[in-house]
């Protein structure tokens, strides 16, 4: 049997909760309460989240155990928590589904046990695998995006003492019809049992010669869980002669694991033949003919082949085109990349995100 499924068939070891806008502390018992009548079930305020509706609601005619509170609100440059719960327990499965204008602008982010600086900080369509301009539906084992827009994440996520997700607008405006579900478990968790962390780092015309940085700075014990890279080029032509190089442990000027070629380290072969796939731990989600301004986008998850760290980890790849008389030409393509892995805290800070406007994609 599947050990993922294997649990299915044991006497359960916790309980199972889920927040959502129409029960957005978990608590049993307290699903669907919203009344049409009124601004919001009682509690939303302290929470932290946006309690008015802005337009009538369509459930005013049935009444409260309707869909009265579908989606929420999300205010400029506040971080409005979507999970805030004791443990212990795991995260097992996140749904978000908002405007793809938002996916840049808004930004996802995850801390455990109580500490002040986030884990997981990262714009919301790239964890998902779907950074804006760049869509494509994804199959994994961990990210799935399926009709439309609807963003799925089944990476597990255990803390001991405490959980605290949120997603922060900023935008200008305010946003509308944001919606989300966190479904987790509480139960115990062995005392080693690493946290995920998540990173984002883009560079918007790499440097001649230089390699992109998927990760870096990570010190600790852990394992590397796999990257998505939103790729823009910058030259004409094939772009993906670059190396995935991994440094490990102290490594220096040469790494311990190093790919063979940009398609290769994600699942293809031969340039991709043009053609774009999703698969359980990679994929070429979006892309087509080598040509200056093409977009590409690539994901893999290291689920079944771990890559195990002991004291540092550092992850780049090349951005390696053709010139004349068949050589290499060192691109300065504009490259986005996010990085996922498990750790014992405490974490390094996490890089910078940036302004929105240096996010943005154009």
């Amino acid at each position: 049997m599947n050990d993922q499924f294997a649990e299915w068939l044991m006497p359960p070891k916790g309980v199972s909760r889920s927040v959502s806008g129409e029960n957005v502390t978990g608590e049993p018992g307290k699903g669907g309460m919203a009344d049409p009548a009124m601004a919001a079930q009682p509690g939303i305020a302290e929470f932290g989240q946006v309690p008015d509706l802005e337009q009538p609601n369509p459930g005013r005619d049935l009444g409260p155990k309707h869909k009265n509170r579908a989606w929420i609100f999300l205010d400029p440059t506040v971080e409005t928590p979507l999970l805030d719960t004791d443990g212990p327990g795991i995260i097992r499965h996140i749904w978000i589904a908002t405007h793809k204008e938002y996916f840049r602008d808004c930004i996802i982010r995850m801390y455990w046990d109580g500490e002040e600086t986030p884990s997981v900080e990262v714009p919301l369509g790239d964890f998902f695998c779907n950074a804006p301009g760049f869509y494509g539906e994804i199959q994994s084992n961990v990210i799935c995006v399926n009709p439309v827009n609807a963003m799925n994440c089944y990476f597990p996520m255990p803390f001991r003492k405490h959980a605290r997700m949120t997603i922060q607008n900023r935008r200008t405006e305010r946003l509308s019809h944001f919606y989300y579900t966190v479904n987790y478990t509480l139960e115990p968790v062995a005392g080693q049992t690493p946290y995920l962390h998540a990173s984002f780092r883009r560079v918007h015309s790499l440097p001649y010669d230089q390699d992109m940085v998927i990760a870096d700075g990570i010190k600790g014990t852990g394992t590397f869980a796999g990257c998505y890279l939103a790729w823009q080029q910058n030259n004409a032509g094939w772009w993906g002669e670059g190396e995935v190089k991994m440094f490990i442990d102290g490594d220096s000027e040469f790494p311990t694991i190093c790919g063979t070629g940009t398609e290769d380290y994600f699942g293809g072969a031969w340039g991709f033949g043009n053609k774009t796939f999703s698969s359980p731990y990679s994929g070429y989600n979006c892309g087509g003919e080598s040509k200056t301004g093409q977009r590409h986008a690539m994901y893999r998850f290291h689920l079944p082949d771990p890559v195990w760290f002991h004291k540092d980890l550092k992850v780049t790849i090349q951005a390696l085109g053709w010139r004349s008389f068949g050589r290499f030409l060192p691109l300065r393509d504009d490259i986005a990349a996010t990085a996922w892995w498990y750790q014992n805290e405490p974490h390094a800070p996490l890089p910078k995100l940036g302004s929105p406007d240096d996010l943005e994609n154009i």
